[in-house]
């Protein structure tokens, strides 16, 4: 296992904030998916933060 941390920046206005939830578009699941598609390892993300509907992130730091 390793852990890689990230800087992300994100729109959020399309998405139903940052956690996982079922049928709804999410900003850790969609970044979680991308990176299985890079890698070909699934992968779970760890936030130190985490935004509600609609809300934009600058810098927002997370690992995996």
């Amino acid at each position: 296992m390793r852990n890689i941390k990230l800087t992300i920046e994100y729109d959020g206005k399309d998405f139903h904030g940052w956690q996982k939830q079922p049928n709804q578009l999410n900003i850790q699941g969609t970044i979680e998916k991308a990176i299985e598609q890079i890698t070909g390892e699934e992968v779970e993300l760890l936030a130190s933060g985490r935004t509600d509907s609609g809300v934009h992130a600058l810098r927002a730091g997370s690992q995996f």
